[in-house]
């Protein structure tokens, strides 16, 4: 599988779901492996279901621009993000389902399904792609998982794992590498290129309770050789292990939201 709604987030969120609150018991990194570690990681970030309320900024040396964003989340596989705030950026919104990317612009009142090969392309012109839209589990499924190191930071140990893809998989990095907390929130993503040259990563920060789950408040994205640029997902409000209903997830629905989604 490949990655589409994974992030932003990052994206976002980023961008962006049942867990035992972040408090429980997690095994110690003798009992799990670093795919384990991963897959726990992942599985936190999305939970069954999740409903957020967020504000993407893109930041550039000359200028910075803020959109509004509700998004929705069920499973590993399906994800909506809809815009909402400026007046110009209003109703435009973002579907993955499985491998498959379609958005939606009232101005011209069409869906449009993102190809593959654009999939690497930047998101509402952001540093978050189409990749980088939903947490999807290809990064278990697709890569062979290394623990390099185990740091401590604020009471917590921090897993370091690196991800190499396997030669099968359909993805564009060389490797990634991932800062896992004991409790799976996790503070950093990494993006090294075939030659393994870092390209961007994506940092998790201002980590707090939403409910009973921890969750980072700001999730920024940023290319490595680009000054002073880069892309926050700032989350406001969200509830995790929601039941969202299927036909929010639905082309249909993405045209003509139903019941404020």
């Amino acid at each position: 599988m490949t990655s589409t709604i994974r992030q932003i987030a990052l994206l976002f969120a980023f961008l962006l779901l049942g867990f035992a609150p972040a408090a429980s018991a997690q095994p110690t990194t003798a009992e799990r492996t670093a795919a384990e570690i991963v897959r726990d990681a992942v599985d936190y970030w999305r939970d069954t279901g999740s409903e957020t309320y967020s504000e993407m900024v893109v930041h550039r040396p000359s200028w910075e621009r803020a959109m509004s964003m509700h998004g929705w989340t069920q499973g590993m596989n399906k994800s909506l993000i809809r815009f909402t705030a400026p007046a110009r950026d209003a109703g435009n919104a973002s579907l993955t389902v499985d491998d498959e990317v379609w958005t939606f612009s009232p101005k011209v009142n069409r869906i449009i399904k993102i190809p593959p090969s654009m999939k690497s392309q930047s998101w509402m012109g952001s540093d978050f792609s189409y990749r980088d839209l939903a947490r999807a589990d290809d990064i278990v499924d697709d890569y062979n998982h290394r623990l390099l190191r185990t740091e401590r930071a604020d009471e917590h140990d921090v897993y370091v794992v690196e991800s190499v893809p396997l030669e099968s998989a359909p993805v564009v990095w060389g490797r990634e590498v991932l800062r896992i907390r004991d409790d799976n929130v996790m503070l950093q993503h990494l993006f090294y290129d075939q030659d393994n040259k870092l390209v961007k990563k994506m940092t998790s920060t201002e980590i707090r309770a939403f409910g009973e789950k921890l969750y980072p408040a700001i999730m920024r994205m940023e290319k490595v050789e680009e000054v002073d640029e880069w892309t926050e997902v700032r989350t406001s409000k969200a509830e995790f292990g929601v039941s969202v209903p299927d036909y929010v997830f639905t082309l249909s629905n993405l045209r003509n939201p139903r019941s404020g989604r």
